[in-house]
């Protein structure tokens, strides 16, 4: 796999396809998960541990079902932790494109990772910063360059 070939999950993604009672997103996400697992897509580290975060406090999952859901996707993907560089780039796009900071460090990570596109409904769907694309998988079709990485 070349770095231009290469995406990466925001967390939402995550959540909706561990949470059934999502319906649509539930199943769109749970097949991108797959998909995206079995090209060996990366995986950035934050968005493991905001699925946590997010489990954890909203209580949607019991502690079982969360270890269960790092175990696969540390099993699924490689994973990528940010660095010290990512932190000092993702300060400067918080600052100079306003994005939330959690974002910008997901942006600073992928970005370093090699990934043309990360695939979430938090960001500007069709932005792109850095040479990385932002694309919302919940339109009425999945936009095609989601599909074209992941087939």
């Amino acid at each position: 796999m070349t770095a231009a070939s290469r995406l990466t999950l925001d967390t939402n993604i995550l959540i909706y396809a561990i949470d059934a009672s999502a319906g649509r997103k539930h199943s769109v996400a749970r097949s991108l998960v797959l998909r995206a697992a079995a090209a060996h897509q990366p995986l950035m580290l934050q968005s493991l541990n905001e699925l946590c975060a997010v489990a954890t406090r909203k209580r949607f999952l019991d502690p079982a079902k969360i270890v269960a859901a790092v175990e696969f996707h540390r099993d699924a993907f490689p994973l990528i932790a940010a660095n010290a560089n990512d932190l000092t780039d993702a300060v400067s796009a918080h600052h100079d494109h306003n994005l939330p900071f959690w974002d910008a460090l997901l942006w600073a990570t992928a970005r370093r990772a090699g990934c043309r596109l990360i695939v979430s409904e938090d960001f500007q769907d069709g932005r792109t910063l850095g040479g990385v694309l932002f694309r919302n998988p919940f339109a009425k079709k999945l936009p095609v360059e989601i599909d074209e990485l992941l087939s």
